[in-house]
């Protein structure tokens, strides 16, 4: 069948009936992306001959890739956390302004490729992906949208080809139960409530709304507009992150408190720090480990990197050097001990 083109009109925002659009294009077999724009989230819908080849929405892209992973190594010894690390530092934006198309997916093709999981794995991944974005879909009342065919997107290889009415089945029963929905509307091929195939319109994205910004956060961004080096902390024990940001004068150092890399991945790349102090004894993740990782990125490869540590062993400072970390702090340590190392390395 011959896929559909977008329109060459725009559309401003309106009501929409998340589950009419699948339906047609499901019953029309369609083959491209569908697109679906509100005033802070969008979600990209790719379909093969009416099937499901991936779905993702621009809200927390990597923390719900992040938390599947960590399912899978229950079983998957090798999706450790260094691995999910290093994926991230590849993969995920620095910033909302570096655009990377499909990045999770491309994630997730990384992973096939590097032999951390199968392709079987990765069907199983996008499945359950694919869940969680059609649920926070399927409840969208107003919108733009637009569906096109996407070139660049046929490059990449595909895992699946999942049918989507069982998806949104799948996904009516969980809304059901979440929210005691009484009377469910079905996904039927030829329902006379499907909007004519004319409808469909190029969408452009709104602006996003920024009034829900609350206090702490205006506060934190002056605060490092007036402050002259940002400081990133990253370590478990919040003891030892509130004694760090103590020591640090607030009118000289926004320091930025992070006490999971893993989670926390993106408030380093986003605070663009002048220096990272560095717990190397971390539950989830060795920080030796981490800072390998964050010397492979580009955006860290000259950032001072302090390993905080309560070792004071040879073997311990030959690691630190080992990994290029750029100095060495014992705990404990006085404030003294600590404005010491920060001012010699930091520019």
């Amino acid at each position: 069948m011959q896929n559909l083109i977008p329109m060459s009109s725009h559309r401003l925002i309106q009501k929409l009936h998340p589950l009419s659009l699948l339906a047609q294009l499901t019953s029309r077999r369609a083959t491209g992306c569908l697109r679906v724009f509100t005033g802070s989230t969008s979600w990209s819908i790719h379909l093969e001959e009416g099937k499901l080849t991936y779905a993702s929405s621009s809200d927390k892209v990597f923390e719900r890739l992040d938390n599947q992973l960590r399912r899978l190594s229950l079983n998957i010894p090798t999706l450790n956390s260094a691995t999910r690390v290093q994926m991230r530092l590849m993969f995920e934006p620095a910033s909302e302004n570096l655009s990377i198309p499909y990045p999770d997916y491309q994630a997730i093709c990384w992973l096939v490729e590097q032999r951390y999981i199968s392709s079987m794995q990765a069907a199983t991944l996008v499945d359950e992906l694919a869940k969680e974005v059609l649920e926070s879909f399927l409840i969208l009342k107003e919108g733009t949208y637009e569906f096109y065919p996407d070139t660049s997107w046929n490059e990449l290889p595909k895992f699946c080809q999942l049918d989507l009415r069982l998806l949104v089945e799948y996904c009516q029963r969980q809304l059901r139960n979440r929210y005691h929905i009484q009377s469910p509307v079905n996904v039927a091929k030829g329902s006379p409530v499907l909007p004519s195939i004319n409808s469909l319109s190029n969408g452009k994205t709104l602006n996003k709304n920024n009034s829900g910004e609350n206090n702490n956060q205006k506060y934190a961004k002056q605060l490092e507009k007036n402050s002259l080096y940002t400081v990133a902390c990253i370590d478990d024990s919040q003891t030892v992150l509130n004694s760090i940001k103590l020591f640090l004068d607030e009118n000289t150092f926004s320091v930025v408190t992070i006490n999971d890399p893993v989670k926390a991945l993106m408030q380093i790349l986003r605070s663009k720090p002048d220096l990272i102090l560095l717990d190397v004894e971390m539950p989830n993740l060795d920080g030796y480990e981490l800072c390998s990782l964050l010397r492979r990125h580009s955006a860290f490869k000259y950032t001072p990197i302090i390993m905080v540590t309560g070792r004071t062993g040879f073997i311990d400072r030959a690691k630190a050097k080992m990994v290029r970390s750029s100095g060495y702090l014992t705990k404990p340590f006085t404030q003294s001990e600590l404005l010491k190392i920060v001012f010699k390395h930091i520019k």
